[in-house]
This record gives C-alpha cells, structure tokens and sequence, in this order.
C-alpha cells in the first residue's frame, strides 16, 4: 500500500577612483616679503566611475526558453492506485517496457502516482519489483501524489480500481475551485481494466496485504490492459 512533488544574484566590482593631484597654480617664491603669498585651494570631489552591470550566466539561466517542439506531441499516460508502490508502478512498468519493444519511446510520456502521499519518495514494493523482473521487467519509479497538474500534463489517467477513481475524479472537484484545469479533465480518467480483452476482471487487486499470487495476478491484469491499450492508441493516432 503506498500514499498520495534561482535565484541568482549578481555580483558586482565598484572600482574606487584614483585621487587627483594638483599642481600648485601659484609660485610661493619670488614674492614681495611684505605680501602673504595668496593660495588658491580647490577642493575637488571627484565621483565615482561606475562599471557596467554585465549580466552573469547565472542570471541568465533564470529565464528558461523553450525551443520549439518538433512533431507531434507525445501521449502522455499516467497511472493511478493507492499509494503508487505496487500496482501503478508495475503499470508503468509493464506500459513502458511494451512501448520500448515497439520502438515507440518517443511518441509516449509514462509515469504513475498515487491517490495518497504516505509513501511518497519511497521506491515501489520490493514484492512487487521482484515478481516484474521475474517477466523481464524492471520498475525503477519513485512514489508521489497525483496533483492538480497532472490534469493538464496528461492525456489518460487509468485508476487500478473503482475507489482510486472516486478518489482522483474527488480531487479534482477540490482543485477546480483553486486551479484553472481542462473543462473535460473528468474524462481523462478512466479504469485501467477496461482495456482488458484476456480477463474478465474490472479492477486490478492491491496485492500489499496477500502472497506472491496476489502480485503475479496483478502483472497477468496489466499485461492484459497494456497491451491493448498500446494498440488503442496506436490505432487512434
């Protein structure tokens, strides 16, 4: 079970300026003894010379620019359950490692996340990484939240079961009122086995409380539903 995320500053040099040296303008020799020799003093403040503020590759990091994106946009999918360390981490997993045999690494934006944040920065279920590399999978994504950015950034939210559904779609009522989020975000949401053709099953089990089947029947689901779902969106594309 698992739970529901420069400043630069400038340095600058003032240089001070040099002092400026007179020459007496007035001869104190050759004079009549009776007249007082006449000194003339100036008193010249002289100002400071500024430098020119330059501009830093520090300073110059702080504004990003984006170059233009070539080609169409990838399609970005994320996967939903309690606590993103067992059944949408192995989602993700399975989804990527399917993309990657077809040579479609480009076209796609993959990552999970979880309805709460109690295990959030937490590696997935050492349960469940097993079972996957066991099939040739490897599950290396972090636990975090689903967060009102996640609505705009993607293009398909699968929830695990019909509660991590009620959940997402329940955050994103709370975070409208807060957020500016897509008018159709709700849609995006979706049960991650309806995409299965092989199982007859409508959610995907939390397996953190069972045995090493519950694990292996988890992978057998998401194999199933990813599977179709790639081909979905392929079709679609």
């Amino acid at each position: 079970m698992k739970s529901l995320y420069t400043s630069s500053y400038l340095q600058f040099c003032h240089q001070c300026p040099s002092l400026l040296q007179l020459s007496p303008t007035v001869s104190l020799f050759n004079l009549p003894s009776q007249r007082k020799p006449i000194i003339k003093t100036i008193s010249l403040t002289p100002k400071p010379s500024i430098r020119p503020l330059t501009v830093t590759s520090s300073m110059a990091s702080s504004t990003t620019t984006t170059s233009p994106q070539t080609g169409n946009k990838p399609f970005s999918v994320l996967f939903v359950c309690l606590g993103n360390i067992c059944r949408s981490p192995a989602a993700e997993g399975v989804f990527t490692d399917l993309v990657n045999k077809r040579g479609l690494q480009s076209n796609f934006k993959i990552d999970s996340a979880g309805t709460i944040g109690y295990h959030e920065g937490n590696p997935a279920d050492s349960r469940m990484r097993a079972a996957s590399k066991r099939r040739g999978i490897e599950i290396t994504s972090i636990s975090r939240p689903i967060r009102p950015s996640d609505f705009k950034d993607f293009d398909l939210i699968l929830a695990m079961d019909r509660q991590n559904k009620e959940d997402i779609l329940g955050a994103l009522e709370r975070w409208k009122f807060k957020e500016t989020l897509p008018d159709d975000a709700h849609k995006k949401v979706k049960l991650m086995c309806s995409y299965c053709k092989k199982h007859g099953e409508s959610e995907v089990p939390d397996p953190y409380y069972g045995g090493p089947q519950g694990f292996e029947k988890v992978l057998d689901l998401l194999e199933d539903a990813c599977e179709s779902l790639l081909d979905n969106i392929v079709a679609e594309k």
